[in-house]
């Protein structure tokens, strides 16, 4: 199955590159380029791509509001949006993933990550860089009070795969960690998301820092 990709970037070289990058696997095809935000709206809706990759920093409509407006709360069918930042403690990136963004990645994160975050998006597994990951999280809680013990209703078992996702781990190294099986790890982040009311493993990964719950048990 051919993974139908729309990339929006206001530099005609970048969107060039991602184009090249992408197309250059067997299984991804670039159905649409979009220079600003509001033209990526419009694409998308219109041609409703498997996956959108999405610069933060655009004319007309940042990534932010176009995350939001693809995949926000309240979207009744919302596309798989992840967001390309050059980071640099880029205050917009956690905007986007609260946005309704599945993932994001760096302009510099090379090729084949870049490829891995595609086709994990369209798989509804949402890659995210563990080092992006903790830089961007680490220095969110930095900036939250800390509000004690927090209730919520997840297991032991559960937390350890919710302190997982929040290292960055992948499914397959949860799996390996915990000694469970691959289908046993998905059950687990499904049954987490359904419990906390979050929409991807990056919202996942989110709530696990803000509430201070990433080290050991």
């Amino acid at each position: 199955m051919t993974i139908r990709v729309l990339v929006a970037d206001d530099q005609a070289m970048v969107r060039g590159g991602l184009r090249l990058i992408l197309e250059d696997q067997p299984d991804i095809e670039v159905v649409a380029e979009a220079a600003d935000g509001a033209e990526a709206v419009e694409a998308a809706r219109r041609l409703r791509p498997d996956v959108c990759l999405v610069d933060v920093r655009m004319p007309r409509l940042d990534g932010i509001e176009v995350t939001r407006a693809l995949a926000g709360p309240g979207v009744p069918d919302p596309l798989r949006v992840v967001v390309v930042t050059t980071f640099d403690l880029d205050e917009y990136v956690y905007g986007a993933l609260r946005a309704g963004a599945t993932g994001f990645v760096l302009k510099d994160c090379g090729p084949a990550l870049l490829v891995e975050a595609v086709r994990a998006a369209h798989q509804g597994d949402a890659l995210v860089s563990p080092s992006v990951t903790l830089r961007l999280l680490r220095h969110l809680t930095a900036r939250l009070p800390d509000s004690g013990r927090v209730d919520h209703p997840l297991s032991n078992r559960e937390l350890e795969v919710v302190r997982a996702v929040a290292r960055g781990r992948t499914n397959q190294e949860i799996a390996a960690e915990l000694f469970i099986s691959l289908s046993t790890v998905k059950s687990h982040v499904a049954g987490i998301q359904a419990k906390l009311g979050l929409r991807n493993r990056v919202e996942v990964a989110a709530w696990a820092w803000e509430n201070r719950i990433t080290g050991s048990a």
